[in-house]
């Protein structure tokens, strides 16, 4: 017979206990996922205030595209601006656009991410809406810069349109197949983006500032989607966040530096029938899409949008019955 507390005082917790200060520690996906989206709320805001609002921005994009400063419409002298406006008149047709939104609806039905798909949906539709609205209240003031005007197009909605529907069909796509989607979209992108500049319909900064604003929409709908995940996909865990972010950028940059070495090498033409400044600006804005898609696949890495929805996993307990058993084997055990 035993007298006093039935508690071993040396008892060692078991091991599932002893892993609960790395679980309290993981950042659960969505609050990961807003982190982000504020992030690139951020850096659209000062992409705007840099390149819009103060004369060294406004420079820059001169110095970059001349012709597209003057206000818009005003393409460079290329033998690309041809090809350019085809490609902008037929992205910008109302019926391709609404294929493109059914594949998405589509590939989430089958995928069973029909919710993911109508977040997609609503995403590429608030990114045009969004467009619009910046850049009709967004003033551009004159800081009397040579060829420079008043006539605000930050942030492209040609480009902020492509950018969403790239992210639209992240969110339908089982994890495994999302990296496959990174060369293939932001290719898609920097055409688009390439091909307002080319025409002189957007300068750098509006071609930055769609990108940026697309991603931060798709955050904020892959946040929502993910608010009442119960899957084991959503469970938060920790993971090496450094090794994999480094990671992107070196394949971000080494994606950067292929293009360069293609269109210097495999498209002699290209090159040569670009000032310096245009094809800066298009490297740039390539390596930019790249960038901001692959950030994307890794935000949602370990997120699956399929399945039940429910309460999230991680703010359930795994066994309710499981306190009880371990303190009635604790109290058999002392009795002995």
């Amino acid at each position: 017979m035993s007298y006093g507390s039935s508690y071993p005082i040396c008892r060692s917790s078991p091991d599932p206990a002893r892993a609960l200060p790395a679980g309290r520690a993981a950042v659960p996906p969505c609050l990961r996922l807003l982190g982000a989206a504020f992030c690139f709320l951020l850096a659209l805001g000062l992409t705007g205030v840099l390149f819009v609002w103060t004369d060294q921005g406004q420079w820059i994009d001169g110095l970059l595209l001349p012709r597209a400063e003057r206000g818009g419409g005003y393409e460079q002298e290329s033998d690309l601006v041809g090809p350019a406006k085809s490609i902008l008149a037929t992205f910008g047709s109302p019926s391709l656009l609404a294929v493109l939104l059914g594949g998405v609806l589509a590939v989430g039905l089958l995928g069973r991410r029909l919710l993911a798909g109508v977040a997609g949906v609503g995403m590429v539709l608030c990114a045009v809406v969004t467009a619009g609205a910046v850049k009709s209240a967004l003033p551009r003031p004159d800081f009397a810069i040579e060829g420079s005007t008043t006539h605000n197009s930050f942030p492209s909605g040609h480009v902020a349109v492509a950018t969403a529907l790239v992210l639209a069909f992240l969110l339908v796509l089982p994890g495994w197949a999302r990296r496959w989607l990174v060369v293939p979209g932001a290719a898609g992108v920097a055409v688009i983006g390439a091909a307002t500049m080319i025409a002189g319909w957007h300068r750098f900064s509006d071609v930055l500032g769609g990108v940026l604003l697309s991603v931060a929409l798709f955050c904020l709908a892959a946040a929502a989607l993910t608010v009442r995940r119960v899957d084991d996909a959503s469970h938060p865990r920790a993971t090496p966040v450094a090794g994999r972010a480094w990671r992107v950028v070196v394949e971000g940059a080494v994606g950067l530096i292929v293009l360069g070495w293609v269109v210097r090498v495999l498209l002699p033409g290209l090159a040569a029938s670009l000032p310096w400044g245009p094809l800066v600006a298009v490297l740039a804005a390539a390596g930019l899409s790249v960038v901001a898609v692959g950030v994307a696949v890794f935000l949602v890495r370990s997120v699956e949008f399929a399945g039940p929805v429910g309460p999230p996993q991680w703010q359930r307990p795994a066994d309710p019955g499981a306190m009880e058993r371990l303190l009635t084997t604790d109290i058999r055990t002392a009795r002995r």
